[in-house]
């Protein structure tokens, strides 16, 4: 089908326009300028812009700046941003201005046309709704493009991060209470250490879990600080007193979560600290989904040449030719997913360094890593929880003999018999394969009843019992 087009124009001249589309002159220009990856601003993002647009027609209609037919039909098209109703309108490259002014100016033209739609009017004649006139009235680019990005964040993290972490906090701590009678080696180096309890080494994986739940809940007092009303460079030049203040409270509101005007918008639009510091809590979070997902599938290794002291539920198939192969392929996908929120942090550190004088310049590609990465996570953590936390189950047979096989069975006869001589009966039971238990009755170094005591593998997972020696 062939493509009708619209002549509309800018302050660069004319330029030919889809005849159907709700975008206008600036969007095409930018179009046709950043043909770079394909990647478009994300669901979370695209909301967040229509969620501002919408307070701001709001409040400018309250501080009697909007005629109120105007400021109702900016509204309406702006609710239909912020469901995502118009998202095909959206047609940016992330890799584009570094001020996200190409994707401001996106949602003004269409909101403009929308509005302009509802009212009865013609596409891309910007009346009665102009883009820059109406819908970016006391706005600017420099100051909406930042407060978009605390928005969506702190939209994700709150709504969609933070419960999806609860729920594997949860399945890692009720596997905690129920592992926690099982004795098992513990490991060191990759070598044999002393006794742990198999509800133990959950119960760490769980506090990791809660400890970064924590992190997050931490960034509310910086990610809610707003650049709203700073405009094109922190002054505030052309916009009401009022509305930053008025609008940001209207955000709250429509948000259900408490944002307030930055106290200093020099630092809100030339720096983007607040975000460094999420990512940095973000990757702290997949480091710890990385060590949680990799002691999972090495405790679960074999099943009968490994570790295997853990089953993992079974998901599929695992090899194309070996029959019968399965594999731990969910902790495998948290770890990918984990390396990409590693490597996401990095662009977005350096995407910090990028703020000269009173504006940042690589904010895109930042939105768009950050966002990613909450999402990458919360799906992770979910799926991790569902399809692999919730149906580990233990091998206590294998635990056990793992545990009376080990050598380190040694450390609890050292107080007794001295470390030297300890140290002789383990490089014994090397040697010869016997038992740490069975070279000591062997030699009579103690009666046994008190080694039976003393080599019980479960007195040693407790410290109390073991300093009182119950």
């Amino acid at each position: 089908m062939k493509t009708l087009f619209r002549i509309e124009k800018d302050s660069m001249g004319e330029i030919r326009v889809p005849e159907a589309a709700l975008y206008g002159a600036q969007t095409q220009r930018a179009l046709e300028n950043f043909p770079i990856s394909g990647i478009r601003f994300s669901r979370e993002f695209i909301r967040a812009i229509g969620e501002i647009k919408l307070v701001a027609a709001r409040t400018n209609r309250d501080l009697g700046l909007l005629e109120a037919v105007i400021a109702e039909a900016i509204e309406r098209a702006a609710i239909e941003v912020v469901a995502g109703e118009l998202d095909d309108q959206f047609v940016l490259d992330i890799f584009q201005t570094g001020s996200g002014t190409s994707t401001n100016m996106n949602a003004n033209e269409v909101i403009s046309n929308r509005a302009i739609q509802l009212l009865g009017g013609v596409l891309g004649s910007k009346s009665p709704v102009h883009p820059n006139d109406h819908v970016n009235m006391c706005q600017s680019s420099n100051d909406v493009i930042p407060t978009a990005m605390h928005v969506a964040v702190m939209e994700s993290i709150e709504h969609s991060l933070i419960p999806a972490l609860r729920k594997l906090h949860e399945a890692l701590a009720a596997k905690s209470v129920e592992f926690d009678a099982i004795v098992k080696i513990g490991r060191t180096h990759l070598q044999d250490a002393t006794p742990v309890r198999l509800g133990q080494e959950f119960g760490g994986y769980a506090r990791q879990v809660e400890l970064g739940i924590h992190r997050l809940e931490k960034l509310r007092d910086t990610l809610s600080e707003l650049a709203l009303g700073g405009t094109a460079v922190g002054t505030g030049i052309n916009t009401h007193p009022e509305f930053p203040g008025r609008a940001i409270e209207h955000l709250s509101q429509l948000t259900g979560l408490r944002f307030r005007e930055a106290s200093n918008h020099f630092e809100a639009q030339g720096g983007k600290d607040a975000l460094v510091e999420a990512s940095g809590a973000l990757k702290t979070i997949a480091v710890s989904f990385t060590k949680i997902a990799n002691d999972i599938r090495w405790l679960a290794s074999g099943p009968r040449c490994g570790i295997g002291e853990i089953r993992l539920p079974e998901t599929q198939p695992g090899s194309s030719i070996m029959p019968g192969k399965v594999n731990p392929v969910i902790a495998e996908s948290v770890l990918m997913a984990a390396a990409q929120v590693i490597g996401n942090d990095l662009t977005i550190t350096v995407s910090g360094q990028a703020g000269v004088f009173e504006l940042n310049t690589m904010m895109p590609v930042m939105a768009h890593n950050l966002l990613e990465s909450i999402r990458l996570l919360a799906a992770s953590a979910t799926n991790f929880a569902d399809r692999c936390v919730v149906g580990i189950q233990a091998d206590e047979v294998r635990c056990a003999e793992m545990v009376e096989k080990s050598l380190a069975m040694c450390t609890a006869l050292a107080p007794e018999i001295g470390y030297d001589a300890a140290a002789a009966i383990a490089k014994e039971s090397y040697k010869t394969g016997k038992t740490v238990r069975e070279i000591a009755l062997e030699k009579n170094i103690l009666s046994p009843e008190r080694l039976r005591e003393i080599l019980d593998p479960l007195r040693m997972t407790n410290p109390g019992i073991a300093a009182k020696g119950e």
